[in-house]
């Protein structure tokens, strides 16, 4: 639940092996094949309402394990219930402005990526503009849309499919993920060739894209000239909407959130420190008495600048690389996520939680 494994039933051992059958039937998965991985897809119906699952089934010392993850099937979230903060909100909708360039999202695994892509597709989906998508899988449906699902087992890459998409005149392109030099050397290709093109990686922070997509042989003239933004971002739990409690924090806990956030930096948040209250958890019914529910953004955004953009064609550091940023504007995850607990969405606990001190 929200990302905390939760016990909710045991299951009998005698009943398992059933239990992952009938799972592998269902999303016509092969059950003699009980040595190798497998992935696929099925949907339901449960309480009359349909539900899409995608399913990973691993085969393990004490038999085979079976990993069910809910798709967030129907419509893409609106772009302003992404909870940007009001900064990071207006650069973005500059960034998605420009007729071509490279739009980056980036985090781990369940960190939302994909959703906060097409909730970007879904505020530049008109009726004017050709948008092709390549994923694997294809999650969330969007009309208007031309989305294409990747099958490796033929040779229908993520490579493969970019090729095929600048033969079909799109205006803009979503890349599922850049996991090779081939797939981000004709992203970028795409980029710098009329199309505004959005992708994924798997990476810590907005800054360190850009040294891992130089390690992976880009060239840096190319790639400086195409970056727009790159998005880093987590998920946080927040603390449930029935039963936190405000309360004014001590003077030596209110300092400390504001060292983390840079005593600069804090008096552009237009916040009064005398006045903040925060919020701490308390557990009800409706939270299953964690005093959680739910989970919100915490965002890192890099604008491509001129000064970056000469950076990055200079190869510079990371270091560098994230002090430029940071003169540029950009707000680091922490302190985005301090700026939530002043606003009183979650606690540094949570916090603590997904960012290293």
């Amino acid at each position: 639940m929200d990302g905390i494994c939760r016990e909710i039933l045991k299951v009998p051992a005698e009943h398992t092996g059933a239990l992952i059958a009938r799972i592998k039937v269902m999303s016509r998965l092969d059950i003699s094949e009980r040595r190798l991985p497998q992935n696929g897809k099925c949907k339901l119906k449960i309480r009359g309402r349909a539900l899409e699952l995608r399913v990973a089934t691993v085969p393990t010392v004490n038999g085979e394990s079976a990993v069910l993850r809910l798709l967030a099937a129907g419509s893409a979230m609106p772009l302003d219930k992404m909870n940007l903060s009001p900064a990071n909100m207006e650069n973005l909708l500059d960034a998605v402005k420009h007729p071509h360039g490279l739009l980056l999202v980036v985090g781990p695994t369940g960190s939302g990526k994909t959703t906060t892509l097409h909730a970007v597709l879904g505020y530049l989906n008109q009726p004017d503009r050709k948008i092709w998508t390549a994923e694997d899988p294809v999650e969330i449906t969007q009309p208007g849309l031309q989305q294409v699902q990747m099958q490796s087992k033929i040779g229908f890459t993520f490579a493969a499919a970019m090729r095929a998409f600048l033969c079909a005149d799109p205006d803009i392109i979503l890349i599922g993920e850049m996991r090779d030099h081939e797939t981000a050397a004709i992203g970028i290709e795409a980029s710098l060739t009329g199309h505004l093109v959005l992708s994924t990686l798997h990476t810590n922070s907005a800054p360190e894209t850009i040294t891992r997509l130089l390690d992976l042989g880009l060239d840096p003239v190319n790639f400086s000239d195409a970056l727009i933004a790159i998005l880093a971002q987590r998920l946080i739990r927040t603390l449930c909407g029935k039963c936190k409690e405000p309360y004014k924090p001590e003077e030596k806990e209110l300092n400390h959130l504001i060292e983390q956030y840079g005593t600069e930096d804090f008096k552009t948040l237009g916040l009064n420190a005398s006045e903040i209250e925060l919020c701490r958890a308390v557990g009800c019914d409706e939270c299953g008495d964690t005093g959680y529910k739910g989970r919100t953004g915490v965002h890192e955004l890099l604008v491509g600048t001129h000064e970056l953009q000469s950076m990055i064609y200079k190869k510079a550091d990371l270091s560098d690389l994230t002090a430029q940023a940071i003169k540029d504007g950009m707000r680091t995850l922490k302190q985005d996520g301090i700026y939530k607990i002043f606003k009183g969405f979650t606690d540094y606990e949570q916090l603590l939680r997904i960012i290293a001190e």
